[in-house]
């Protein structure tokens, strides 16, 4: 029969096993949830590490079967975006109608192939890119940034009266973007209207008085009037 004392040891003993055996999975475990973390693509791509969300998901995408199409698409977006960020337009590019063969509509895709051709200074499908998310999506997440582009584009094509149309709706949806009024104020310069032209431009300054091409668009509009 064991004595209280030798009792005592064994339990003790016994709750020092079942501590280690706790201990041990926590350190298991923890590693593990720190990893899938630090694997999620989206948030590698907030975090502005983008070379690392791109690695990711083009792990993913090499595991992705047919019946996965969500998580593929999901992949697909957040590769789009991080490539646009590395400036890897013809990496973007290739995706990007990649993922369309896989779904043709997928508004992500379309507005993320709009902005790849607008830096890669195809404007014509840059524009068909935009217009189509508009018709597909017109109140969607990326809505203003796609008029911005638009806008954008316009005034690369010197289509002015358009880029003033698409740089207003543009800051319609988002009015606190002081470059995009800027540029609204340059559209309207450049098509002759001044007074509109003077009224983006202090707003764009009303929103960042340091923006100085927006400085500089008050002073060249002074000097002609």
């Amino acid at each position: 029969m064991l004595s209280s004392r030798a009792g005592d040891r064994c339990c003790s003993g016994s709750g020092s096993f079942v501590f280690l055996c706790i201990f041990a999975a926590l350190c298991v475990l923890f590693p593990l949830a720190a990893q899938e973390e630090n694997e999620d693509a989206l948030l590698l791509y907030r975090q502005g590490r983008y070379e690392e969300s791109v690695n990711v998901c083009l792990r993913e995408l090499a595991g992705y079967d047919d019946s996965q199409l969500v998580r593929r698409m999901d992949a697909y977006s957040v590769l789009g975006w991080s490539l646009v960020r590395l400036k890897r337009y013809e990496d973007a590019l290739k995706y990007g109608r990649e993922a369309l063969g896989f779904s043709r509509y997928d508004t992500r895709i379309v507005e993320n192939l709009g902005e790849v051709h607008y830096y890669l200074g195809n404007h014509d499908k840059a524009l068909n890119s935009f217009q189509q998310y508009v018709s597909l999506n017109p109140s969607g997440d990326r809505i203003a940034r796609v008029y911005y582009f638009m806008g954008e584009t316009y005034i690369r094509r010197e289509q002015f009266y358009k880029a003033d149309m698409a740089l207003s709706t543009a800051v319609y949806h988002e009015p606190a973007q002081a470059r995009w009024w800027s540029r609204l104020g340059y559209a309207r310069e450049e098509a002759g209207q001044l007074n509109t032209a003077r009224q983006a431009y202090e707003k764009a300054l009303g929103l960042r008085p340091s923006l100085q091409e927006a400085r500089k668009g008050l002073e060249r509009i002074a000097q002609q009037g």
